[in-house]
């Protein structure tokens, strides 16, 4: 083989495998709207969404993200046609279905309620007989969920966060538990006129931490897992994990 030939030979097959093996360490993850944590319609995709893609950056794998709604978003990693969800809590049902990486934030939950409205809570036994408004695949803590299955409160689930504050202005649920950061960040972009009339109890309802899932179903994810813990640890390590969180809480991701 004349070395023209032979050179372009070598350089297309490296050209090849260069390529396969960027494909190999793509992960496919999906999204959803949980500002400022998450949210195509902020920078870098909002807090969360950066921290996993500049820990997989570390680690050479290259992020793309779909944003869905929640149930979906779950159940497409669920099923494994999509490698990971993000961000979730861990609860013994998750465990069974999916894989957790290390935590990528925490998360206080509280509850919400109308200024107008007077109300202190100990127990959840404090909390009978009041509507409670929550959203459908969240886990607020094994004590809400306890309290729920057992009636002890009364609780209505709907699709998203903004329905339950819709909800609450119109009278028909007096408490809504969501992260002080999510709850303040979307009263300001959604009810913006009437956002000072909402608080929060300062007791927390639960701190959870807020996890990457992965499906069992995909045997590669165990690779990934590894990655994107060794990805983490180094950034945080280097700074620019507190620096990110620092840029979001200066409100610096809104576009």
């Amino acid at each position: 083989m004349p070395k023209f030939k032979f050179a372009l030979f070598v350089f297309l097959l490296v050209t090849l495998m260069q390529s396969s093996s960027l494909a190999q360490d793509t992960i496919r993850i999906t999204n959803g709207e949980w500002p400022p944590y998450q949210s195509k319609d902020l920078k870098y995709h909002g807090l969360a969404s950066r921290i996993v893609k500049e820990a997989f950056l570390l680690e050479g794998v290259k992020v793309e993200y779909g944003f869905f709604p929640w149930t979906r978003a779950k159940k497409l990693v669920e099923v494994g046609k999509w490698n990971a969800s993000m961000i979730w809590s861990k609860s013994p049902e998750r465990e069974k279905d999916f894989d957790f990486s290390d935590p990528v934030v925490n998360s206080d939950s509280v509850f919400f309620h109308l200024k107008s409205y007077k109300f202190d809570w100990n127990s959840f036994a404090d909390i009978a007989g009041i509507p409670v408004g929550a959203t459908k695949d969240y886990n607020y803590g094994e004590g809400f969920a306890q309290a729920e299955k057992s009636k002890l409160i009364q609780v209505r689930r709907l699709p998203k966060d903004e329905l339950n504050y819709k909800r609450m202005l119109d009278g028909k649920i007096k408490l809504f538990p969501n992260d002080a950061n999510v709850g303040y960040d979307m009263l300001q972009k959604k009810f913006k006129k009437k956002a000072h009339l909402f608080t929060h109890h300062p007791k927390p309802l639960f701190s959870a931490t807020m996890h990457m899932i992965l499906s069992k179903k995909i045997e590669d994810n165990k690779r990934f897992v590894k990655l994107f813990n060794q990805g983490l640890k180094k950034l945080k390590q280097s700074g620019r994990y507190d620096q990110f969180v620092a840029q979001s809480q200066r409100g610096e991701y809104k576009k």
